[in-house]
């Protein structure tokens, strides 16, 4: 007998779960992977948290914001009971699957802007995109001011008695 390449299999059905097996019909609820099942919709807001916080993490970032945000903050800060404004210098925009954004930070002085701005994009993408699950397509810096060494901060250090 010459074997002609072809295989002569005998195949049984498979059985998709233990039920099955014995003959019993199981019957699925809900309609598959619940992970599919509905949508979840991400606020601009959230975004900007997420990003403002991942930002200030960053060694060389010394504040968010331009100069006018940081004084309106510095003001707001002051006010018993007000709290520091992580949104402050970021702005988000969110699609459904994607988000871009837009960053305006303060640098030390000495510091290298093109290394601080690289690493602000790096810790920024991943924060969001782990957090979120959204793609982050952009990220744009826009370095408004250094920090001198010899400069009060805008922003107090602690309440007056």
């Amino acid at each position: 007998m010459t074997d002609t390449g072809q295989r002569n299999t005998t195949q049984t059905p498979e059985k998709d779960s233990p039920d099955e097996a014995l003959g019993k019909t199981a019957t699925k609820r809900g309609g598959g992977d619940p992970a599919t099942r509905g949508r979840t919709t991400i606020a601009d807001g959230v975004v900007e948290k997420i990003a403002g916080l991942a930002a200030r993490d960053v060694e060389g970032v010394h504040a968010m914001g331009g100069g006018l945000a940081r004084t309106f903050g510095a003001v707001r800060d002051r006010v018993p009971g007000g709290t520091k404004s992580v949104t402050r210098g970021v702005k988000a925009e969110v699609g459904e699957v994607q988000t871009a954004l837009d960053l305006e930070i303060v640098v030390e002085y000495g510091v290298s802007i093109a290394d601080v701005a690289q690493e602000v994009r790096e810790n920024v993408i991943a924060a969001v995109e782990r957090m979120t699950g959204l793609e982050v397509v952009e990220v744009n810096l826009a370095v408004s001011d250094v920090k001198l060494p010899d400069e009060d901060d805008e922003e107090p250090q602690g309440r007056l008695q």
